[in-house]
Order: structure tokens, then sequence, then C-alpha cells
């Protein structure tokens, strides 16, 4: 069989060996790999390498390599496991290198890392202040976690005592010009909707390159023509400023009248708008 033949057959089947080993060891070994893995990642390329290009090796003693490599870090995978010692022993243990905003020097020494690759890995995190860290520690698998500081810390909407609607999974409703029928179905949504919502934007079918239709139901669209200005959606921001000057009004109604019972009346319902108001506004601000 002449050689290049030769390649092309043994490169079709080592890939196809390839895929089905890394289909069996699962997602971690096309993830941020830990020590073991690396070699193991490492080992496997090169045999199949060796293999598909050396002309005069056996190709089943090369696949028999892979093989074997390929159980032993599944075997290793499984066993970490299993058992959390063999795991800190395979895959390596989490290291603190700042606490309470100073720095761990043994234990950066430890990790083999110098302080500009510590500032670097805290600047890929926009912080530049160690003494704004709480903790941060460094994981077997190479990348930083860190904590700020409780004053450090951005303020959420649970801090500020906000209660906010859930979010659900945008749905794409058209793509390249297409309407997709089943992402449409799992939004509640129908042909006709989609097409009055395409006429409120001022836009046809043909032109959308990408469609979505979000938590609240209201759509967004990306057109071909990145020059035409799409309006923002303003169904939820009009409803609650709707909302808002109808509690003004009737708070008004309720200064103007001079009937006792009336006024009565309209600051009650004036206070039920704002209570509706209150609850309203996290789901409504666009």
């Amino acid at each position: 069989m002449p050689g290049w033949v030769l390649i092309i057959v043994r490169s079709l089947v080592f890939l196809v060996l390839l895929f089905v080993t890394t289909k069996v060891l699962g997602k971690k070994q096309i993830s941020e790999l830990s020590f073991f893995e690396y070699v193991a990642g490492i080992t496997i390329g090169s045999i199949a390498g060796e293999v598909v290009t050396g002309l005069e090796g056996n190709m089943v003693h090369g696949a028999l390599a892979l093989v074997v490599f390929g159980f032993v870090t599944f075997l290793v995978n499984f066993l970490a496991i299993k058992s959390k010692k063999f795991s800190d022993f395979a895959e390596g243990k989490s290291t603190v290198v700042i606490k309470d905003g100073k720095i761990l020097e043994e234990n950066l020494k430890k990790e083999k890392y110098t302080l500009d690759e510590l500032s670097a890995l805290l600047r890929q995190k926009n912080i530049f202040k160690f003494a704004d860290i709480e903790f941060a520690v460094l994981e077997p698998r190479g990348n930083l976690s860190v904590l700020l500081k409780k004053e450090n810390q951005p303020l959420t909407p649970k801090d500020l005592q906000m209660k906010m609607p859930n979010e659900k999974e945008p749905q794409t409703v058209i793509m390249d010009g297409n309407i997709v029928d089943e992402s449409l179905r799992c939004a509640g949504k129908g042909r006709g909707w989609l097409y009055t919502e395409l006429d409120k934007l001022e836009v046809t079918l043909d032109n959308v390159f990408l469609g979505q239709v979000d938590s609240y139901g209201e759509l967004t669209v990306d057109l071909y023509d990145d020059k035409i200005q799409v309006p923002a959606p303003a169904q939820r921001p009009l409803l609650l400023a709707t909302l808002k000057k109808v509690q003004a009004d009737l708070e008004i109604f309720s200064l103007e009248t001079n009937c006792e019972k009336s006024k009565e009346m309209y600051k009650r319902n004036a206070e039920k708008v704002q209570k509706t108001i209150d609850m309203l506004s996290p789901f409504l601000n666009g």
C-alpha cells in the first residue's frame, strides 16, 4: 500500500478512536485540565501523531497504547469521584493566596506563582487593590476565585430589598430571516402576534437576522442592515408611566373635590394604585 494512502487510513482510524476516547472520558478532558489530565492528553495526542505518520510502526500497537492511556485516565477520574484523598493527590487542592487583604507569600511560593502573575489574574477580574479582597483561592485547574470584602461588593437587588422577576431563557423565534415555529410555541406566541410586533418595529421578516422573545414576551430583533435603528420595546415602561399618571390623577382629584366621601374614595384608590406600582415596578422597569 502506498505511503500516502496508509497515512490517510491511519488518520481516519485514529481520528475516530480519539473522538470515542474523548467522549468516554467526558467534558472534563476538553475543559481546564488537572495535572494528570494534562499529562494524559499530551501523551494520547503524541501517540496518535506518531502512529499516523510513522509508516514503519505497527498501527495495532499504537491503538492499544492509546486505549490503555484512555482507560487509565478514565480510571483516575472514577477514583477521584469516589475518594477525596485520591482526588487531592491526582488533581491537586485549592490554595488560599490572599486572606483579609493580605497576600500569603508562602502559599504563593508553594504554587510557584510570582506577584506579577497574581496581579495579572486579579486584573482579569477587574480587581486592582489587594486590600479590597476578603480572600482569593487558586484553584487546582489554575484559575483564581476571589471574594471581595463586603463593602467592596456591588449592590444587588437583594441588598436593596427589591423583588425581581425570575428570568426565563429567551426564545429565538427568527433565525436568518426564517421563523422558528417550535421556539415561537415555547414562548406561547403565534405567527400572527409575531407579524404584528414586526409591524410595530417597522421591519420586515426578510431583513431580520435574529429575533428573540424574552421572559416578558417582548420581541427584540437584530437586522441585516446595521444602519437601521430599531426602537427598543416600550410596552412595559409605557404601562408603568400610565399607572403612575393614574395614581397622580387620583391624588389630584382627592385634593380638588369638596365632597368628603369622594375625597376619601379617590385617596383610597390612589393608595391601591401606588401599591400596585410598587409591586409591579421590578417587572415593568425596562
